[in-house]
């Protein structure tokens, strides 16, 4: 709240002051509840091994993604919804919805990306990593044709732990508390299927990439982060970020 007062015109007013305010209108952070897990572990088939071993940075745009999904409980029953972020600038590149978590559905969130990278002149070279975890939707034989085919270099975490995909769970624990628990500014009333749920994520994503300040960039909104290495401003590099991080 102190990052956005001084970019909004008020760089003087003291962490204890905005406290206080906070207190008196009733107002507190959002705290993470409690996780549940989606992820189904494949049983059988090789799979790619960790490329990233939890170094969760990246020197450039479109060197690593990071993907998973979660799920959002609706009155028609489950709706999942996947997530595709860029790690040098934690933008969302791509999402997707769906009433199930098949390969067709992490694979369409992935494409989205891919498609939305070559609309905005930022398109994604061969070699770049895809990171996931070693749920059996992204070690599926037609998800890794079709990370091949386009290119990427596959990365998977270990299995039954979320530390080696930590970058993605913190963006899936981010979208559950901030867009899809009630009382949620994203929320106008009930979520009752997949529409609704699509609508919340479609508002959310463009109020996280616009106007999110994330203090991992320096306080300011992913696609700020990004405009600024495009046009040329150089962002911190990848050891400058995992000290900061670190601190």
């Amino acid at each position: 709240m102190t990052a956005w007062l001084a970019r909004s015109g008020f760089p003087d007013v003291s962490k204890h002051t905005v406290d206080r305010v906070m207190r008196a209108e009733g107002m507190n952070g959002l705290v993470r509840g409690r996780k549940t897990t989606t992820t189904i572990t494949a049983k059988n088939g090789k799979r790619a091994g960790d490329l990233l071993n939890r170094e969760f940075t990246a020197p450039r745009s479109n060197h690593t993604w990071v993907t998973d999904f979660t799920y959002v409980p609706t009155w028609s029953g489950f709706v999942y919804v996947a997530f595709a972020i860029d790690l040098f600038s934690r933008a969302i590149v791509g999402w997707q919805a769906s009433t199930v978590k098949d390969t067709a559905f992490v694979e369409s969130c992935l494409r989205m990306a891919l498609w939305q990278r070559d609309q905005t002149d930022r398109k994604v070279e061969t070699g770049m990593i895809h990171h996931s975890d070693a749920g059996s939707q992204y070690t599926s034989i037609r998800f890794t044709e079709t990370v091949a085919l386009e290119g990427l270099v596959a990365s998977i975490g270990s299995v039954g732990d979320a530390y080696d995909n930590a970058a993605a769970e913190t963006v899936m624990g981010l979208f559950k508390n901030e867009a899809i628990r009630n009382g949620s500014p994203f929320r106008t009333g009930a979520l009752k299927g997949l529409a609704d749920v699509e609508e919340v994520t479609f508002d959310w994503v463009s109020w996280y990439n616009n106007d999110r300040l994330h203090s991992f960039l320096g306080d300011v909104p992913p696609e700020e982060f990004e405009a600024n290495y495009y046009a040329g401003k150089t962002g911190p590099s990848a050891d400058e970020a995992a000290n900061k991080t670190a601190a």
